[in-house]
């Protein structure tokens, strides 16, 4: 079977889930300038980060990446992640189980 869906038309600020209860985890992320994600993680999980529109400063552990728009970054679940908008912003990030877990 096949969902399609507008990212736009998806429900949820910041973070509209595209596809509820299904794998990979697939969510959109709208962020405002200056608005920020609090410092979290995803256990078990490989995370796909795309940039579709605007700047985002990724904090990941002690590192930190300005992501561009048409940017993509992959990095482990384990890794704290936070993301602040540099300007108004819209991701698109895939949460997938790791293989074997």
């Amino acid at each position: 079977m096949t969902t399609v869906h507008a990212l736009a038309d998806l429900d949820g600020e910041p973070h509209a889930n595209a596809f509820p209860g299904d794998e990979p985890k697939t969510i959109r992320l709208t962020l405002a300038d200056g608005e920020a994600v609090p410092s979290h993680t995803h256990p078990g999980r490989d995370v796909v980060f795309y940039l579709l529109e605007g700047a985002i400063e990724l904090d990941l552990d002690d590192e930190t990446h300005e992501v561009t728009a048409g940017d993509v970054a992959r990095f482990e679940g384990e890794w704290e992640i936070s993301p602040r908008a540099l300007e108004d912003s819209v991701a698109l990030i895939v949460l997938a189980p790791r293989s074997g877990e």
